[in-house]
């Protein structure tokens, strides 16, 4: 991954079903490194489940799976091998986790799939997880081992017509822009082919 002795954070963002997950496990593969799975998806419904088994299907038996889906700076601080090289898929699920888990605590009431909480309450949660992703950027890039970002590009779409996601779709674009900032190569993804933008 690199020319040089050092490790390397690289970051890959694409749409959803683009091919990205995919091209990181292909330069994951390449290495030739030991593959640290590290999976920040949390499976709470059929839906989730599902996408998780196709995406085990889809992995090389070799690679080891660590589900961290809130506090993954552990397995990056652990991790001191520079034979190792940590997958992690994905960003944009980690700040969603980070938000809810922020908001559960602050007593946001749920009901159903919604959240009612006022947007001061929103906002400081999304603060929260971008200073969470900043300092994961951090560490990513310090961490002896070489190290893959998968995230998604949420604000490509429709505007959400509800206040928490546009707050997560805000802090994800800006916690997108963290890691990229940090990272040696940033690639993105589009029907499958990847473009290399840094």
């Amino acid at each position: 991954m690199n020319d040089h002795d050092n490790s390397s954070l690289v970051l890959i963002t694409g749409g959803v079903r683009s091919g990205k997950s995919a091209f990181a496990e292909k330069l994951a593969l390449a290495s030739g490194k030991q593959v640290i799975y590290l999976a920040t998806a949390r499976v709470e419904d059929d839906e989730m489940k599902n996408r998780v088994a196709a995406h085990r299907e889809r992995r090389p038996a070799n690679f080891m799976t660590v589900e961290e889906p809130e506090r993954p700076h552990l397995i990056l601080e652990r991790e001191t091998d520079p034979g190792s090289l940590i997958l992690l898929d994905c960003l944009t699920l980690l700040v969603s986790n980070l938000i809810m888990s922020d908001l559960d605590r602050e007593g946001a009431v749920m009901q159903g799939e919604d959240v009612f909480a006022d947007e001061r309450l929103m906002a400081s949660a999304g603060r929260r997880a971008l200073e969470y992703i900043v300092s994961l950027g951090r560490t990513a890039a310090k961490c002896p081992a070489d190290v893959i970002v998968v995230t998604n590009e949420v604000g490509m779409g429709v505007v959400p017509d509800y206040p928490l996601g546009r707050v997560f779709r805000d802090y994800s674009g800006r916690a997108n822009q963290a890691v990229a900032e940090a990272a040696d190569q940033v690639w993105l993804v589009v029907c499958g082919i990847p473009q290399r933008f840094k």
